[in-house]
């Protein structure tokens, strides 16, 4: 699997457009970004891509680590973003469902005990 490397002066819409290209063709992909403005322009880019894959029936998820790269002969820690379609679960996992981003779930307040008030 190829990496989609991100730093702070990517654009994220270019970024978006190549992380849609890669999710379309091999089903998922990997970035990884070094640095905080570097997190912000993937996170922003994968924000975007949602947008560029909806229309086909895909919502995307990503799953962030840690990952120890070598830069220059130095080790560095980035962030990678694995990013994939969301699967659903058919019914009896036991697992809920999560609301898709098309239907927003009902705004609950939570009490501390974790039981949700009207």
């Amino acid at each position: 699997m190829d990496v989609l490397k991100v730093a702070a002066k990517s654009n994220p819409n270019s970024v978006a457009g190549a992380l849609a290209g890669v999710i379309r063709e091999q089903g998922m992909a990997e970035m990884q970004a070094i640095g905080a403005g570097a997190i912000n322009q993937a996170i922003k880019a994968i924000a975007i891509a949602r947008g560029f894959v909806a229309p086909s029936g895909i919502d995307l998820v990503c799953v962030p680590a840690f990952v120890d790269v070598e830069i220059g002969g130095e080790e560095r820690t980035a962030i990678k973003l694995i990013v994939s379609p969301r699967s659903y679960s058919r019914g009896g996992s036991g697992r809920s469902e999560l609301p898709r981003p098309e239907t927003p779930a009902k705004d609950q307040s939570a009490k501390r005990d974790g039981t949700a008030t009207d």
